[in-house]
């Protein structure tokens, strides 16, 4: 989506369109950008700029709270549509999305006119502009995607992969961030070219393995692999990655909570129980980790899920290390049904559960329900 956030408030407010919007914090507070609109942009604010820098770049901006709820809201209404053209789609936030089109053609024409009816669909049922990229891999379609925002619609042809990546900065290849920049630019590698120059040994002695090995796939147009879309052992999980890498404990405690409700919703929905909860981190360098916690009982509610998955957090997080992913996952799922230990007292875990089961049901009857705390991230 194009400047997700605030092209949903200039959607919903007329009066905001075709002015500077800006996401976050209020001018006068501490905090950040959380989003601007590519008006605000021409005065160069971004995301994650101290709000006081934005407010002296621009002064008759709009500054406005975040409404997750509302981007929530809307992200649903466009995963909904993209189901309607494809059932394999996997979300990566909540306003990205991979749609595997293969095999549709029949359904919707050639590849750039099966683009323009996601457009245009996108556009009539909420009023937003999307941008498409179109390529045989992930990687490519993510880099395609950003190639001709806003608005935008490109295709990486198969077998101009390199001749594609050549016309982009080195800093507009996805995945790379100010650090790893830094680190090529004192060797005087400044280009992709210059980059694909570098055989996979070198990058990995100067860089690591697991970097070395991702810049060099990339450099070329091979898929990384980052987002398999894979199911293993009966698991539900979501991630979401950060537009800035973050080390804002706060930042990270109120995405946890968000992943939390995110996947007990889809656990209860499906109507199932899980009892191991799994954890992924992925720092600034690529460097990513996972840990998992098994109990003996089912997890019984978000609030539970985001209790454990917090000290896991807490336990692993090397709190100097920025973060650029985080994912959350329940694994070892089986139905609500079947036979287990029974608890002879009721926890608040398991009060919790009944709560969210009837916030679930006010769900699906057309009402939203969320977390009080996640209604604005910049407020306690």
């Amino acid at each position: 989506m194009d400047a997700f956030y605030a092209s949903v408030e200039q959607a919903d407010n007329s009066e905001y369109q075709g002015r500077p919007v800006i996401i976050g914090a209020s001018p006068g507070h501490r905090g950040v950008v959380a989003a601007c609109s590519y008006e605000a942009r021409k005065f160069g604010v971004h995301s994650a700029m101290p709000i006081s820098h934005a407010y002296s770049m621009c002064r008759d901006g709009i500054y406005l709270p975040v409404r997750m709820s509302r981007y929530q809201e809307v992200s649903r209404q466009i995963m909904a549509a993209f189901n309607d053209f494809t059932p394999d789609v996997i979300q990566i936030s909540v306003d990205e999305a991979f749609l595997n089109m293969t095999g549709t053609e029949k359904l919707f024409g050639t590849p750039e006119e099966t683009a323009h009816k996601i457009k245009a669909r996108i556009k009539k049922d909420t009023n937003l502009n999307i941008s498409v990229g179109i390529a045989h891999n992930k990687f490519l379609a993510k880099l395609a995607s950003e190639y001709k925002k806003p608005d935008g619609l490109y295709i990486v042809q198969k077998g101009k992969e390199i001749e594609f990546i050549d016309t982009l900065k080195l800093g507009d290849l996805w995945g790379l961030g100010k650090k790893t920049l830094e680190r090529l630019e004192k060797i005087n590698i400044t280009t992709p070219a210059k980059l694909r120059n570098k055989e996979q040994s070198e990058l990995k002695d100067l860089l690591g393995s697991s970097s070395g090995e991702f810049l060099y796939k990339i450099v070329r147009g091979i898929d990384p692999g980052m987002y398999t879309g894979e199911i293993k052992n009966r698991s539900l999980s979501n991630e979401i990655t950060f537009g800035e890498d973050t080390t804002d404990a706060e930042v990270l405690n109120l995405t946890l909570l968000e992943l939390s409700y995110k996947v007990m919703f889809r656990v209860l929905e499906d109507n199932e129980k899980g009892r191991t909860v799994q954890l992924k981190l992925r720092y600034s360098d690529f460097t990513t980790i996972t840990v998992r916690e098994t109990h003996n009982s089912p997890i019984n509610s978000a609030e539970e899920l985001f209790s454990i998955a917090n000290k896991l957090l807490n336990k692993k997080w090397k709190k100097s290390e920025a973060i650029r992913l985080i994912g959350l996952g329940l694994s070892s799922l089986e139905n609500i049904n079947t036979p287990g230990q029974i608890e002879l007292f009721e926890d608040n875990y398991e009060q919790s559960k009944k709560v969210e089961q009837v916030a679930l049901a006010i769900r699906k009857k057309g009402s939203k329900l969320t977390k009080a705390s996640l209604l604005d991230r910049n407020k306690p």
